[in-house]
């Protein structure tokens, strides 16, 4: 696994949930509280996020954390 991998992984699942419902980026990042312009860099896989981050949009979602990773 390369430098990187995990949080990429991470960004293209949090688009294919936002996709499989139908919203915007700008909706999705409504919903988990954060600024259109994060939500994209999450979703290129730009953002490190710590894992407590993962935990809260995890939480948002009603998901658990752990398949945002898978």
């Amino acid at each position: 696994m390369a430098e990187g991998d995990l949080q990429k992984a991470v960004g293209r699942n949090l688009r294919a949930y936002r996709l499989e419902r139908g919203l915007s980026q700008e909706k999705f990042a409504e919903v988990l509280g954060v600024h259109r312009t994060y939500m994209g860099g999450l979703e290129r896989g730009e953002r490190n996020l710590t894992l407590r981050s993962v935990e809260r949009i995890a939480e948002r979602l009603n998901l658990d954390p752990i398949n945002l990773f898978l």
